[in-house]
């Protein structure tokens, strides 16, 4: 039992860091042009991408939306470009 508690710290950090970087991806590609629009989707620790993530996509000049799913469990995230950014 003990060596599951001591897995789970190193385990969540590796989750935060693959999601975190999906969401990293995600801003990219909206950025660059190559989509209008990224859904990253089935999130574990969506809560915990959201104000980094905001952050990021702002420097990018894209627009972070959390999309909180109906049983409460988390969070999908959308990025898309500004509304301005078509015109």
């Amino acid at each position: 039992m003990d060596q599951l508690a001591d897995r789970v710290p190193d385990e969540l950090a590796r989750t935060l860091e693959h999601e975190m970087r999906l969401v990293r991806d995600a801003i990219a590609l909206v950025a660059s042009g190559a989509s209008p629009r990224v859904v990253v989707a089935s999130l574990r620790l969506s809560g915990r991408l959201i104000d980094p993530g905001r952050q990021l996509a702002a420097q990018a000049g894209v627009q972070f939306t959390p999309l909180w799913r109906v049983d409460n469990a988390g969070a999908d995230i959308a990025i898309e470009r500004e509304p301005d950014a078509d015109a």
